[in-house]
């Protein structure tokens, strides 16, 4: 069975709170070690981390049989289950899940990533905000003595939690798949990706309340994990036009508005256009029929052709409050605005329980949203929606 909610688990200061936490203490927090699979030889192996780098920075991977790395002490996650061809059809299903209609993810993990370090050996990432020093003074010698300022530093904080769900096999079930010849059932697998997915999906939109991971004395503010909705330091529009399917250009004159608000904090784009769904019947009808004088286009493709806009898009999980909180969301898709970080991809993981009847498999990622704002608090994310 796999959770109806992804979950999140924290290994802090060395100990941990989970059985799945305390299988991956004692893997030395490599998932490789919790996937042993039989070779084309029928050896016990696993893929070990190196500890180098390709040329795009991602990890390594070697593969060594178990017997060798029991022997040097190392302990490796209970007996064999799959093959490599089994594990290699649930790494595709899970990467198949993770890619539908999740697209606030999708848009900011290509615009900007930030990754190739161990996720596992850290639960908070840190980074600084400056303030802008400095004066410039004119006279006609040179001589005036202007401030000296020194730049101002803050340190902020971003929890890096663990966002997983679970699903199992009983060895009776692998045996007659695998004797039967038919294939290994990976409903499960896929339904656990999909549920880690969407949770970092509405994490990000802002739609679930991200986790918060110790307290501000340290940081500017708590550290917590903020989503485009929830983001303190987000501008905001609360008496946005409600369309009616007659006043399309009023939509256009507000996104105008928005995008001077925010070049007046210094941010340009290029900015992603988000919608609510209740949105759709408005952005895709006839801009003519819906007040506009363009005869060849619609809503959306009217303010695609704003200069700044990347896109005009629907995110599925922004859904209205009620059927009056339509929404827009403006995102500046640059990495000092917001970071799509990632820890460990997605990933599957094994152990056996109940002795070795029930083989126990958790599909786990830590793929976090870093939400930024200068050292004065401005920010290029501006959420708008009816009252």
């Amino acid at each position: 069975m796999f959770v109806n909610e992804a979950q999140m688990d924290f290994i802090v200061n060395g100990q941990s709170n989970s059985e799945v936490g305390q299988t991956l203490m004692n893997s030395r927090y490599d998932t490789g070690l919790m996937r042993p699979y039989f070779d084309d030889q029928g050896r016990n192996c696993v893929l070990v981390n190196t500890g180098k780098k390709d040329k795009d920075g991602k990890p390594v991977y070697a593969k060594q049989l178990v017997g060798n790395l029991i022997s040097n002490g190392l302990v490796v996650n209970g007996p064999t289950s799959l093959r490599k061809q089994e594990w290699i059809k649930l790494d595709t299903v899970v990467l198949r899940a993770a890619r539908e209609r999740l697209r606030a993810w999708a848009d900011l993990s290509a615009a900007n990533t930030y990754g190739g370090f161990d996720g596992m050996a850290s639960t908070i990432l840190e980074h600084e905000t400056m303030s802008d020093p400095g004066e410039a003074m004119v006279d006609m010698d040179g001589l005036s003595e202007g401030r000296n300022d020194a730049p101002k530093f803050q340190l902020q904080g971003l929890p890096l939690p663990i966002t997983h769900a679970d699903f199992h096999f009983s060895q009776r079930k692998l045996l007659i798949s695998r004797n039967g010849g038919t294939p290994l059932d990976t409903t499960m697998a896929e339904a656990a990706a999909r549920r880690v997915a969407e949770k970092i999906e509405k994490t990000l939109i802002g739609t679930v309340t991200g986790l918060t991971f110790g307290t501000a004395s340290d940081y500017g503010r708590n550290p917590t994990v903020y989503g485009y909705l929830n983001f303190p330091a987000r501008l905001t529009k609360t008496n946005l036009t409600a369309p009616t399917g007659s006043n399309a250009t009023t939509t256009v004159g507000e996104v105008l508005g928005m995008l001077d608000t925010l070049a007046a904090q210094n941010f340009f784009g290029p900015f992603m256009l988000y919608h609510s769904t209740d949105w759709d019947r408005y952005m895709d009808d006839d801009y003519v029929a819906s007040g506009g004088n363009n005869p060849n286009t619609t809503l959306r493709n009217r303010l695609r052709q704003i200069d700044r806009i990347q896109d005009v898009r629907r995110l599925d999980f922004l859904k209205p409050a009620d059927s009056h909180a339509y929404t827009l969301l403006l995102v500046q898709m640059t990495p000092d605005v917001a970071r799509a970080v990632v820890g460990m991809d997605m990933t599957v993981v094994q152990w056996p329980s109940m002795g070795g009847l029930r083989l126990n498999f958790k599909v786990m990622s830590i793929q976090v949203p870093q939400l930024r704002a200068d050292y004065n608090g401005q920010c290029g994310i501006m959420h708008a929606r009816t009252a």
